[in-house]
């Protein structure tokens, strides 16, 4: 019997390829972008660690909003960083 496979994804921060229950999913439907805890929501997805450095380096090179294919405002990425923090416990 073969090995269950381990689906893994790259963090949009720091590009590394980990499981994919190891990073948080961000998924944009519509206009709105929200962090998606169950890695099942409509719409494009992006996944980063889950800690705020991986966030700050998808910021800074803007692949959050490229990965989603739309365009995020400071405001917007701002107000995602705090959702996250929320829902994921993220680490400073």
């Amino acid at each position: 019997m073969k090995p269950k496979k381990i689906p893994m994804r790259r963090c949009a921060g720091c590009m590394e390829s980990k499981p994919k229950r190891e990073l948080i999913r961000i998924a944009a439907h519509g206009d709105s972008v929200k962090p998606d805890p169950t890695g099942k929501a409509d719409g494009r997805g992006v996944y980063l660690c889950k800690n705020a450095e991986c966030f700050a380096k998808a910021k800074k090179r803007r692949a959050i909003g490229r990965s989603l294919k739309i365009d995020l405002t400071e405001a917007q990425l701002g107000q995602l960083l705090k959702e996250l923090e929320e829902v994921f416990d993220i680490e400073h």
